[in-house]
Order: C-alpha cells, then structure tokens, then sequence
C-alpha cells in the first residue's frame, strides 16, 4: 500500500433518519495503522460504522474501499471484500460453541473457500491467538461479555480481513485487561491489519492509536495525533462543555 492509495476514503457522508441527521458531511481519508474514533453518545460513531460495513446506505456521500466504490454493497459483501467488524453487542450463536462459532466466520466470511478441516484448525490458532483457546469447546452462552467481545475479534480476524473496524472492545474491561487489549490490538496491525477503533475508553484510543478523528452530532470536528485531538477547543467544548474551553 502506498502513501498515496488509501485504505478507505469516506466523501461527503451523510445519514438521515426521519429528518435528524446522524451523519453530516463526514469526509476524511485513512491510510492505515491504528486509528481512532472519539466522540460523545449520539454522535454517530456507530451509524458510520454502519454504513461503511453495508449495515446502512448513506443518504449522500460515497464509502471507496482500496479504490473500489463499495457504497450500498450488503454487509456480507463487504466482508468478503475484506472488511470486518465487532459489535458494542456482542452477538455470538450461543447454542454453538466458541470454535464453531469462529469456523463459520471463516467459511462464510471470506472470498476464498475453506474447508472443515482448515476452518477447524485456523478456528483454534485465532482463540489462540486472542486469549480463548481454552474455551474453544464450550458453548458461546457460557462467556462473561468480556469473553464474547473477545469472540467477536476472533470471528472478525477468522474473514481474513484488510481492515477491522472495532467498536467499544474495551468497554466493561478492568486496566489491566485494557492494557492487555491495546497489546492484542497492536499485534493484529503488525499483521498487516488495518484498524478503525471506536472508544470511549480514552486511555486505550490515546495509547494506541496513531490519529484520532473526533465526531459531534454527527459532524467531523477534529482531526490529528492524539496529543493534537486531545488539546483541542472543540474537543474540550463536545466532551466537557463551553465553561472547559480556556
């Protein structure tokens, strides 16, 4: 991937539900590495989440992914073409178990085909990979919410994906799993995966990420490193309130 190609570009989005606007004029470009997305409740983290995974169609605007307009493509469309996502809602089949939970991302998620065998030993190697080998063999319904948002990273990396878009994984998680989830995070990316990271859990966005881009009632209000986002009036102004803004 050169510097000049982006991952994903985002051009003009808006999102209208009824006459409220979850997402107004979003533009930006992401070329890559850990990047963050911050913002407080409503202000359409998710709804862009949503419409870059096929979830919505944007009102206006257009979602280009490695230079291919994949605007109002189907979710399982777009996971195949390589991109994938958790859920703030971890929703796993929980009458099957972990691993086969995993297996059938990786043989309906991605463009190539799989085999039993093959899903079965890549299912193993991920829950490995995340920390969940030991639950492999147990229901998903066993899982505490912090195992099933584990699950769900499994099943997002078992499509094989370019890029992942995480929302609120580090929610309900103590420090010490924090710090273990930005390890996790970080070695996805040095796999060659790119990541788009929702959070409210601040310490987790500042540590890891390379940029952040901040949203507002469904507006792009700031755009820099972390340091830069974080000093920022209009930050300060949406998280804290005008009497904050010094």
């Amino acid at each position: 991937m050169t510097a000049k190609e982006p991952v994903l570009e985002v051009r003009n989005v808006s999102k209208y539900f009824g006459g409220l606007a979850a997402l107004s004029d979003v533009t930006f470009k992401y070329y890559g590495g850990i990047m963050g997305i911050i913002g407080p409740n409503g202000a359409g983290k998710t709804t862009l989440f949503n419409v870059i995974s096929g979830v919505y169609k944007p009102t206006k605007g257009k979602i280009v992914f490695l230079g291919r307009d994949i605007t109002g493509l189907p979710p399982h469309k777009i996971a195949r073409i390589g991109i994938s996502r958790t859920f703030q809602i971890p929703r796993p089949f929980t009458k099957e178990t972990v691993r086969e939970n995993v297996m059938v991302a990786a043989i309906y998620g991605r463009e190539e085909s799989i085999d039993l065998k093959e899903a079965y030993d890549e299912a193993l190697e991920i829950l490995d990979f995340v920390g969940l080998a030991e639950k492999a063999d147990v229901p998903a319904s066993a899982l505490n919410i912090v195992e099933r948002k584990l699950l769900g990273l499994a099943r997002a990396l078992a499509t094989k994906p370019k890029l992942i878009l995480l929302d609120e994984i580090a929610a309900g998680l103590t420090p010490g799993e924090v710090d273990d989830l930005i390890n996790l995070v970080q070695e996805i990316n040095k796999k060659g995966i790119n990541i788009i990271w929702i959070e409210h859990v601040m310490r987790a966005i500042m540590k890891a990420s390379e940029r952040v881009i901040v949203l507002d009632f469904g507006k792009l209000i700031a755009d820099g490193t972390p340091r830069e986002v974080a000093s920022d009036p209009k930050v300060i102004k949406a998280y804290l309130g005008e009497e904050h803004v010094a």
